[in-house]
């Protein structure tokens, strides 16, 4: 007698899956991604000293290791956000998040600074994507108090990789080299890209019947341009002098390149990537001009801080990424913490508070002494990390959430542009005023023209500076960071007043 065993029955259909998860996959896609945004500022600022040493680069071949980086980041969110949009935001982030690790790899393998240079340029495009698709991502996803959640953990991810990456960077880059530096952002992209490769994914609908308006390639060419006229102007104008020929020049050229990004936007309408009819919201215009007076000097701490402990202090590269500890760890505690306190007050109240503390922490930047004590730096820079800390739990939703959910994505192309432009300007121009600034302090205490700028340039963008020469340098570097912090107390002090008065009530929120 024969038995039949009974036919294997069929696999089960994968179960559906609940809110709850694609939530979490949502959530921790977008928040690993973003966590290397911020290691790719802070990592390569730190390591930038050993890095150009390793590789013989020359001041200026240095700084655009930090200024390729920045004309991307700043140039592109805006395209990718309408990318996003019109191609679905998930494809977009996992776009985005290949490209930052597959550059940062290039990096790390460079045998030159010049192919530093252009792997960090395209760097900076997909690090453009993963800011823009990541919060349209997270706009379309959530709603309500998990949309807070949401932006609140975003805020979160990226004060880890700020308050994380200096001091992690110092270790690495004085353990197995600078290259582990960039071998770790490379190494965070693969779960980064596995998270996104579950997100589910979303797209602004094409109305029935109607074709896709062509792709808007003269805005984000005409933009890139102008940001990389300013960019080589800021760094022709340490050499030959601000108002040289060549840097004039650059300036003029700059300022028509985005006259005319505005006037092709404008013409270009409803088809347009950067949707000027946005700006006619109150609370938006006001949140997105934010991030010129809220992260401006906190990008200038950050990038140039560890060349002047390095250079001028004298400071292991561990111990200048550990020093910013009282500027980073705030930007890692408090975005949770705006959220909740925006529930209960305002937005206006918070971005207010923020930008108020950062013009106190700029104006107790005069009291910077050339020794580098942790007690001395963190005078001014607590102030500096609890008004960035406050305002990143805070700035992405408010941007995103003044204006209807199918143009998320173009809400946060243009306030990620706003937010990176002011930094990359920021990180250009901040080298340029701070050498300068540092060459005419020594040119005073007797040293020539020539000499005095290279000692100036080789402080400030590469923390180099001869024995014989620390004292005088140490001094001028010193006045140069006290002028630009008054600088920056007037910027943001100004942005607290009129932010305080753009969002009044009966504005829009």
């Amino acid at each position: 007698m024969t038995t039949t065993s009974p036919a294997p029955a069929p696999p089960a259909p994968p179960a559906p899956r609940t809110d709850d998860q694609r939530f979490r996959y949502t959530v921790a896609a977008v928040a690993t991604a973003a966590l290397m945004l911020p290691f790719s500022v802070t990592g390569a600022a730190v390591a930038l000293p050993s890095m150009a040493s390793r590789l013989g680069a020359s001041v200026g071949s240095a700084q655009w290791m930090l200024n390729a980086f920045n004309i991307g980041f700043a140039a592109l969110p805006l395209a990718a956000g309408g990318l996003a949009d019109r191609y679905g935001r998930r494809r977009v982030l996992l776009a985005g998040t290949t490209l930052v690790g597959t550059m940062s790899l290039l990096v790390a393998l460079a045998p030159s600074m010049a192919l530093v240079d252009a792997a960090r340029a395209v760097q900076g495009c997909g690090a453009a994507a993963v800011l823009a698709s990541g919060a349209a991502v997270l706009a379309h996803g959530t709603s309500g108090a998990r949309r807070r959640l949401a932006f609140g953990i975003l805020g979160t991810s990226f004060g880890t990789g700020l308050a994380v990456g200096p001091p992690l960077a110092g270790a690495l880059v004085e353990g197995p080299g600078w290259r582990s530096v960039f071998l770790l952002v490379a190494a965070v992209s693969l779960p980064s890209a596995f998270l996104t490769s579950r997100v589910p994914e979303s797209r602004t609908p094409r109305s029935p019947g109607t074709d896709r308006p062509p792709l808007d390639l003269a805005g984000p060419v005409l933009f890139t341009a102008g940001l990389a006229a300013l960019a080589f102007g800021f760094a022709r104008a340490t050499t030959d002098g601000w108002a040289a020929p060549v840097p004039l020049g650059l300036f003029a050229a700059a300022v028509l390149l985005v006259l005319l990004f505005a006037v092709v936007e404008l013409r270009r309408a409803d088809r347009a990537l950067f949707d000027v009819r946005l700006f006619a919201r109150p609370e938006f215009l006001a949140v997105v001009c934010q991030p010129f007076t809220v992260t401006l000097g906190f990008v200038v701490l950050l990038v140039y801080l560890p060349t002047y402990l390095q250079g001028t202090a004298g400071h292991g590269t561990l111990d200048s990424g550990l020093l910013l500890l009282p500027m980073t760890a705030p930007v890692l505690l408090l975005p949770l913490v705006a959220g909740r306190l925006a529930q209960h007050t305002s937005v206006r109240a918070v971005l207010t508070a923020a930008s108020t503390l950062i013009a106190l922490g700029a104006l107790l930047l005069t009291t910077l002494d050339g020794d580098g004590s942790w007690a001395g730096l963190a005078v001014p820079l607590l102030p500096f990390g609890a008004g960035v800390g406050l305002a990143f739990g805070v700035m992405d939703d408010a941007a995103v959430g003044t204006v209807p959910v199918e143009r998320a994505g173009a809400a946060a192309g243009i306030f990620n542009t706003l937010r990176i432009t002011g930094e990359s300007v920021a990180v250009a121009g901040a080298a340029a005023l701070l050498t300068s600034l540092t060459a005419a302090r020594l040119r005073a205490g007797g040293l020539g023209g020539g000499p005095a700028a290279d000692l100036a340039g080789q402080a400030v963008v590469q923390g180099r500076v001869a024995p014989g020469q620390r004292a005088a340098v140490a001094e001028a570097f010193t006045g140069a960071f006290h002028t630009a912090g008054l600088l920056l107390a007037a910027l943001s002090a100004t942005g607290a007043l009129l932010t305080w008065r753009a969002l009044r009530p009966g504005s829009g929120r």
